[in-house]
């Protein structure tokens, strides 16, 4: 490996940090200061990690290291105070990561929902919730999603996860566990799809970084043999799956991925997933105007969800350009969240957040090529 095409540290585990330590004839406690110098004082670079000798930081930049963290490229700040972030990657590709302080309205993490009092937080917000990227476009094509108009160009790997959330967090001088921050895998991409480096991510996050677990999910648009191998790890975050749709004709239509992993499959996957104890699977629920958000639409979704473990988020459409559906009104979400409610299905209204920059639920990326693009 050539300086010029530097094999990056961030998304390394202990293991193989330790590898690297052993190969370079150091002592094994070095692995320990490498890996606090990455994931805990966040360090831009190799020759920032004081706490290691002048030749080890040499040895490692000569054998072609970096540490590897992304850049921030562009921020845009909301006025309800969540932050879009465009990520640059090593490769020129972006990919965007949102900041909402006071969580996302949705889940949290911890079982509570965004807006309840959490005590010891001395920034002005209770909780924050860092809303993470998997892959560059994405490939499933939901027709409600800005994101899916791009397509999908690359997987991310585990650092370029993890990076996203030590740059986030370094932005808003933020450090775990001192600081409750939540993360939901719901930006670009499907993380399912990337199931390998995504569940290589989340032990860092969990171990390096110091979030809990039980402060992260994941939403997945069905992948059902995925969903079956993450009941099996040992470590995961919360499930969530995107239903958006109470029938498999309007579910094909929405989510053309429904024809290959239809909802008696999705359902099925659903029902056999090994719950913890006071957890629950969270089904999202897009609302497109006069399209899945009528009466009768809710009282299917109660009968496809009865005897589940489970609540339900109702996202109303985030519109974007491009997109060929509406926003309902108010009165229709609310009806279609008393119906499931009165049903007893747990229920709740996501209040959309960075609407104004585009950062909400299914806006991330497409807006910014359309601003930056060249004038014809």
């Amino acid at each position: 490996m050539t300086q010029s095409t530097p094999n990056p540290l961030l998304g390394a585990t202990r293991a193989e940090i330790a590898v690297i330590v052993k190969g370079a004839g150091e002592p094994t406690f070095r692995a320990q200061q490498l890996l606090e110098a990455i994931y805990r004082k966040r360090v831009e670079s190799i020759d920032q990690v004081s706490t290691l000798p002048q030749r080890f930081r040499a040895d490692l930049v000569n054998r072609g290291y970096s540490i590897g963290l992304p850049t921030i490229e562009t921020r845009f700040v909301s006025k309800d105070g969540t932050v879009r972030y465009l990520i640059g990657l090593a490769d020129g590709q972006t990919v965007e990561t949102v900041w909402m302080p006071d969580g996302d309205g949705g889940e949290t993490g911890d079982g509570t929902e965004a807006g309840e009092a959490v005590e010891g937080i001395s920034h002005g917000w209770n909780r924050a919730t860092i809303c993470v990227s998997s892959q560059v476009g994405c490939a499933v094509d939901c027709q409600f999603c800005l994101t899916a108009l791009l397509g999908i160009k690359r997987n991310l790997s585990s650092g370029e996860i993890v990076g996203q959330v030590l740059r986030v967090l370094a932005d808003q001088n933020v450090t775990p566990p001192q600081d409750r921050v939540n993360l939901v895998f719901m930006g670009m991409g499907e993380p399912f799809l990337n199931y390998d480096n995504f569940m290589k991510a989340v032990p860092l996050l969990v171990e390096e970084v110091g979030i809990p677990e039980s402060r992260m999910t994941v939403s997945t648009a069905g992948i059902v043999p995925r969903i079956h191998d993450f009941g099996r790890e040992p470590m995961r975050p919360k499930l969530a799956i995107s239903l958006n749709a109470s029938n498999d004709e309007t579910r094909t239509r929405l989510m053309p991925i429904n024809r290959k992993w239809n909802m008696e499959a999705l359902m099925a996957a659903a029902r056999d997933f090994p719950l913890r104890s006071r957890e629950r699977v969270t089904f999202e629920y897009v609302l497109l105007n006069g399209v899945n958000d009528e009466i009768r639409h809710a009282r299917e979704v109660a009968v496809l969800l009865r005897g589940l473990r489970c609540k339900v988020n109702l996202i109303a459409l985030n519109p974007g350009p491009g997109i060929d559906f509406s926003t309902p009104a108010l009165d229709r979400v609310s009806a279609f969240q008393n119906v499931l409610i009165q049903l007893d299905i747990p229920t709740f209204v996501r209040r959309p957040r960075g609407r104004d920059i585009f950062a909400a639920c299914g806006q991330l990326k497409r807006t910014v090529e359309i601003a930056t693009a060249p004038a014809p």
